[in-house]
């Protein structure tokens, strides 16, 4: 079965059974604290997030999140005074991200809606959006090029697009690439099955494209001039520690100054962020 031909049903089903950072915390899910330490484990480890995003630019905007989650980057656009129509294909991360924004005091200025980000136009009436925001979503659906044709009903010239997808040519994809051989598994798997098996955190996602910065310009189309794109992040630490919530640093980032860590990430990062302004 190729991505393409992948049912929704089964994405929505790996998304409802373990929604993207749940685990970020030991903390009872739910509470301030919980969601308090989600935020600061993301970040900390995605650093380059809140300066993709901007979300102090947001103030008074209307946002339209293609892929909310449980809610980390919705809250932080809310907080800075934007109004956010947030969407997610899954119910347990939506309600998720709900509790959060009632949590927080903020669900009067965010409106939930389940979806996925090829039939928004069943269930969003298209109304133009000061920015249409995606990160780390729209790689995750059979078929990315119809959810970016769904986007654009909600452009206007002018929107601004900041999109995620990830990056064919990061050190993720070489490090699975290789592992195949030291590890002797999956020999005969193609490299697509293998980053959609082993790239989350969660295993065995069942859609997972990635791109070079060529095929990112023909997935956003003609319908945004494209502004910048920039190679972000490459996990530092060690999993065996990670999982336990302990920030140790795996061979070579030990050692590796921190303008050089900086340098690879821009070269050779698993995220691919794009700017775009609607035509």
């Amino acid at each position: 079965m190729t991505f393409a031909d992948t049912p929704l049903d089964r994405v929505r089903a790996y998304w409802d059974a373990r929604p993207c950072n749940i685990r970020h915390s030991p903390l009872p899910v739910g509470t301030r604290e919980y969601f308090d330490e989600v935020e600061a484990r993301k970040y900390r480890v995605e650093p380059h997030i809140p300066r993709f995003a901007e979300f102090e630019r947001w103030n008074g905007a209307r946002v339209l999140e293609v892929g909310c989650g449980i809610g980390t980057d919705t809250i932080n656009f809310a907080r800075a005074g934007a109004h956010v129509t947030a969407v997610d294909i899954s119910a347990q991360s939506l309600e998720l991200a709900q509790r959060r924004a009632e949590v927080y005091g903020l669900a009067n200025r965010i409106v939930f809606i389940q979806v996925d980000a090829e039939t928004l136009l069943n269930v969003l009436k298209p109304t133009p959006y000061d920015l249409i925001y995606s990160f780390g979503a729209i790689h995750h659906t059979p078929h990315p090029e119809r959810a970016m044709a769904q986007i654009t009903a909600y452009t206007r010239p002018g929107t601004e697009l900041q999109l995620m997808v990830y990056n064919r040519g990061s050190w993720k994809v070489l490090g699975i690439w290789l592992a195949r051989f030291y590890r002797g598994i999956d020999l005969f798997a193609s490299i697509d099955d293998l980053i959609a098996r082993y790239s989350e955190a969660q295993t065995g996602c069942p859609v997972t494209y990635t791109y070079t910065r060529e095929s990112v310009r023909r997935l956003v189309g003609n319908a945004f001039k494209i502004q910048s794109i920039t190679r972000e992040h490459i996990f530092p630490y060690r999993v065996a520690d990670y999982v336990e919530y302990r920030y140790a640093k795996a061979i070579p980032w030990n050692v590796t100054p921190g303008p050089v860590m900086r340098w690879l990430e821009h070269q050779l990062g698993w995220h691919l962020c794009v700017k775009a302004v609607a035509r």
